[in-house]
């Protein structure tokens, strides 16, 4: 498989429900994920891990089981959908930040999650210099809007799990109705 290109329409989908805790948003697949399928799969990322180290997810959920963090909660997205690659490898215009915006004001999570400062700097219109990590002062209708440390391998020397750390802690303290 090459490093970026094209997916077919519904290769990876979108893991969402109404009124999840918390919406993961990377900016797209991979090229490992693409192959595999599965969001986050490289086995340098630090996604999964992460999940089960915060207390996110209660044992180490592999990629290949990535429906299974709806039991806990939990949603996937990307703000491409028709592409894969690294950031820099994807066509002009391919984040989408209009469809991702519907995606939340039709699903209504407690929080939207950006596993990138790329992705969140598409989707609030701002540099990725103003953009610190953490919860934004923005949000869509009530759902919060947190920045979070790329966990990607490439990614390696801003890596901070104290932010990711934080982000569980209150997805911990949501109540859904139902629960």
């Amino acid at each position: 498989m090459d490093k970026s290109g094209p997916l077919p329409p519904g290769h990876v989908p979108d893991l969402l429900t109404p009124s999840l805790k918390v919406v993961f948003c990377g900016t797209a697949l991979g090229r490992v994920s693409a192959e595999r399928r599965a969001y986050y799969a490289n086995p340098g990322n630090f996604f999964w891990r992460t999940l089960h180290n915060t207390g996110l997810t209660p044992e180490r959920i592999k990629p290949q089981d990535y429906a299974r963090l709806l039991d806990h909660g939990i949603g996937l997205t990307d703000l491409c959908k028709a592409h894969f690659g690294n950031d820099n490898q994807l066509p002009p215009g391919a984040l989408d930040a209009v469809a991702l915006r519907e995606k939340i004001e039709k699903y209504q999570p407690k929080i939207l999650a950006f596993t990138s400062k790329t992705g969140a700097s598409v989707f609030l219109g701002r540099p990725t210099g103003h953009i610190p990590l953490g919860f934004q002062s923005e949000t869509v209708g009530d759902t919060r809007i947190c920045v979070l440390p790329s966990p990607s391998g490439q990614a390696r020397i801003f890596w901070n799990q104290a932010v990711w750390q934080d982000l569980a802690d209150r997805v911990r303290g949501i109540e859904i109705a139902g629960e």
